[in-house]
């Protein structure tokens, strides 16, 4: 008994000795001075975080994570470093239109057969975080939609760059499958960049733009949802050139485009949209010299726009979106050889610098494999009814697969505007499309 209660002693002493040999630090009593330490010389262990989000919750210390050749939640490194390998995925869409005009002949665009897009596209993603995409279009002028590089290590933040689409408006980044009746609306096309306002003779933002931009982009979801897992905050903020596709700055003015999207439930969605920047067109004009010597100079209009907008994406779909512009045309500018500047003419200063639209559509299930859908379309050149168009719309979609559907569409277009015939202010259309996407 003698020995034991000895071997005890002597065991239960060697306890604090133990748990101190075991730690960085000893732990000291704040009212006694702590003994002098020796110093000995160490090699520093290999420094490895791992957070409970990227990885998981472990118990080892990051020298021991290191030494067992696993990340934190016990896989081995090899099979988390299998993340890093790059993925590619191909893929491509084409939409074919049959389009018929009852104006006479000279005053239609759209009368036939068409291929109306065909595209293909490569995604993927390297290293882990990083996710790329790369969009051409081959009918027409081939030439590259999009072409980004996007981090998305945090869902509440990631970082976008390339060639994409403008965080301006709802409808605008939609995919063509996914809008539903034929076409973009007015709002998009005049507002967002496609056939943009500011064109005038100078083609300056032609539809093959697509409305979008070169730039970079930040963006987030915030404030999760503990019922249903949907978050409450949708932000985005762009820096763009301003110039459209595959191409420099012109200006060296950069546009910027931001966005909040607040859901209160799953599928509904409020947003409000902002855009400031400028336009700008270079072009050689004539000096006020009697050699009548040249330069080259740069034609430049503010391009500034509010939007906002609701929609709810289910079995049923309502979306609708106002926006407002404020800037000049390009035609409403022109070069004062006399003064070597650019001077606003007597009939952009009459019509003034705004513009608005307003759009509303309805989505309604009629079965599995049918949906039709109504369109209202107004835009109004001057912000008045001086000069407007007004479309009414109705689609039927008949969708075999997600990747398969026929549509069938009228329209009804409604013109106020005193250069177009009388006789041609309001006719009817109809497109029959059919969408194949592989």
């Amino acid at each position: 008994m003698k020995y034991t209660s000895i071997i005890s002693t002597l065991a239960l002493a060697a306890l604090p000795a133990a748990a101190l040999a075991q730690t960085d630090h000893a732990i000291v009593n704040p009212t006694e001075e702590a003994p002098e330490a020796t110093v000995v010389p160490t090699t520093p262990a290999p420094i490895y975080t791992a957070t409970d989000g990227e990885f998981g919750s472990s118990n080892l210390s990051d020298s021991q994570t290191l030494m067992q050749g696993k990340p934190a939640d016990g896989r081995r490194l090899e099979e988390w470093t299998k993340q890093s390998k790059a993925s590619v995925n191909f893929g491509g869409y084409i939409i074919g239109k049959y389009a018929w005009d009852s104006r006479e002949a000279e005053s239609v665009a759209q009368d036939g057969f068409n291929l109306r897009l065909v595209r293909l596209y490569v995604s993927g993603s390297v290293f882990r975080d990083f996710k790329y995409r790369l969009q051409l279009e081959v009918n027409g002028t081939p030439h590259i939609k999009d072409a980004t590089l996007e981090w998305t290590h945090w869902k509440e933040f990631s970082i976008k760059a390339g060639q994409f689409k403008r965080a301006f408006t709802f409808e605008n980044p939609y995919n063509p499958f996914d809008v539903g009746v034929g076409d973009y609306s007015q709002l998009v096309k005049k507002l967002a960049g496609f056939d943009d306002r500011v064109n005038g003779s100078t083609k300056y933002e032609k539809s093959t733009n697509g409305g979008r931009d070169l730039g970079i982009q930040f963006q987030g979801d915030l404030f999760p949802s503990r019922r249903d897992g949907h978050t409450f905050l949708h932000y985005q903020l762009a820096f763009y050139n301003g110039q459209g596709i595959n191409t420099w700055d012109v200006d060296k003015k950069k546009d910027i485009i931001g966005t909040l999207q607040f859901s209160p439930v799953r599928n509904l969605t409020f947003g409000i949209f902002g855009w400031k920047g400028t336009v700008g067109y270079k072009e050689k004009v004539k000096l006020a010299t009697e050699a009548g010597d040249t330069k080259t100079a740069i034609r430049t209009v503010d391009r500034n726009r509010l939007a906002a907008g609701v929609k709810y994406e289910s079995d049923w779909t309502f979306r609708a979106e106002y926006a407002r512009s404020w800037g000049y045309k390009m035609d409403d500018y022109a070069w004062n050889s006399t003064r070597n500047c650019y001077v606003l003419t007597a009939g952009g200063a009459a019509h003034g610098d705004k513009a608005d639209a307003f759009y509303a559509t309805l989505g309604i299930p009629c079965a599995p494999w049918l949906k039709a859908y109504l369109k209202y379309d107004l835009y109004r050149e001057y912000a008045n009814s001086e000069r407007r168009n007004t479309i009414y719309s109705a689609a039927l979609n008949f969708k075999f697969t997600k990747n398969l559907f026929f549509q069938a569409q009228y329209n009804l277009v409604d013109t106020v505007d005193d250069i177009v015939p009388a006789n041609e202010d309001r006719y009817s259309q109809l497109w029959a499309q059919m969408y194949v996407r592989f």
